[in-house]
């Protein structure tokens, strides 16, 4: 799969850049070729659109148990492709696959969106994220440490196949909806479904100058889910701002298990632009920090989590645990980040300890 979804976008390039005459069935197409490669009409009706990432990581984590790293190797984290476009202006979709990891083949994103009832009302159908939790909303290729915190492994729930009406104002969102709670062998029934929805405000909502409240929940029924989460119900609130150079996030969350256990846990971030600018934030999260400079800029991030939570990252699982990560990024241009992140944590349970070095190589082509 990954060989021809590879073929057919070289392809496309090619014929494009080989071509002597470019001619349209339509009106005037504009094509962009920065970073992806993008076609679309004037009226911007019609656009197709080829992206992805690329993040290649070295790594290296061990308990104190284990005579020898558990992981050393430098390897592939991530590796995306994705095609996306709108149609007659309503309609959009998007189709993004894994090609270069564990699960190469596998979709990520795969839904169909209708936009005709404006920004404050869109209906995606389709494989897509719940909307729960800040960091998990904000994509792997934004957050300022390289690994998302083990609150947010252990207490969102990723991406489902579900229906989602969803909107956004000038400083909130918001989004509804039903998604089948997949299990780890994909035993399940009609019965098995999740009520997911988040809302956010942002009373403070300018360039450079933002202070952001959210607030989700979750009501689950059937096992286990994809995720490792066993969740019967769950409740995340989340805090974050920006302030010129500085932005700053927290989230706390609150679960229910299935077997009638109660998870919690948080996490605060903060993070300093040395290089003067200031972390874009748009419709509920965050985005890439974008170099005002051709000398491109510098972060500096540490981030604090305690409680239940998933610390496979330092190799010491789910648990009730701490965790201290301190994180440095360089972005050259829009397109490359370099970052390099420790986290060190310990087990309260059993008093073991674990940590991970991590660098990461990220090219985003959209």
């Amino acid at each position: 799969m990954k060989k021809t979804i590879l073929a057919l976008a070289i392809a496309s390039i090619s014929v494009g850049a080989n071509a002597g005459t470019v001619t349209s069935d339509g009106g005037d197409v504009i094509v962009q070729t920065k970073g992806g490669f993008s076609v679309k009409t004037a009226d911007k009706k019609n656009a197709f659109n080829i992206g992805g990432r690329i993040q290649w990581d070295y790594n290296n984590a061990e308990a104190d148990s284990d005579s020898e790293p558990d992981e050393n190797n430098l390897s592939v984290r991530r590796a995306r492709i994705f095609l996306k476009g709108t149609v007659d202006k309503n309609w959009d979709y998007k189709a993004q696959f894994n090609i270069g990891e564990s699960e190469a083949g596998d979709v990520e994103d795969l839904y169909i969106r209708y936009k005709g009832w404006g920004k404050a009302a869109n209906l995606t159908v389709g494989r897509q994220k719940e909307p729960f939790g800040l960091e998990e909303q904000t994509s792997s290729k934004d957050i300022s440490i390289l690994e998302r915190s083990a609150m947010t492994e252990q207490h969102a729930f990723g991406r489902n196949t579900g229906v989602q009406l969803h909107g956004k104002g000038s400083n909130w969102t918001y989004g509804v909806g039903v998604f089948e709670n997949e299990t780890a062998d994909d035993d399940r029934g009609a019965e098995d479904l999740a009520f997911t929805g988040r809302f956010t405000y942002a009373p403070v909502n300018e360039n450079g100058n933002v202070l952001h409240l959210g607030l989700a929940f979750s009501e689950r029924s059937g096992t286990q889910g994809v995720s490792g989460n066993a969740a019967e119900s769950a409740m995340a609130y989340e805090i974050a701002g920006v302030n010129g150079a500085f932005h700053y996030q927290g989230e706390y969350f609150d679960t229910d298990q299935v077997d009638g256990d109660n998870l919690s846990g948080y996490y605060v971030q903060a993070g300093w632009i040395l290089t003067g600018e200031s972390r874009p934030y748009k419709d509920g999260k965050f985005k890439i920090v974008k170099p005002s400079s051709d000398a491109g800029a510098w972060e500096a991030v540490v981030r604090y989590e305690a409680g239940d939570g998933n610390f496979s990252d330092i190799e010491l699982g789910r648990t009730d645990g701490n965790q201290l990560a301190l994180g440095v990024n360089y972005y050259p241009n829009s397109a490359i980040r370099i970052g390099a992140s420790l986290m060190d944590g310990e087990n309260d349970v059993t008093g073991e300890g674990g940590k991970e070095f991590r660098v990461r190589m990220q090219y985003v082509y959209k």
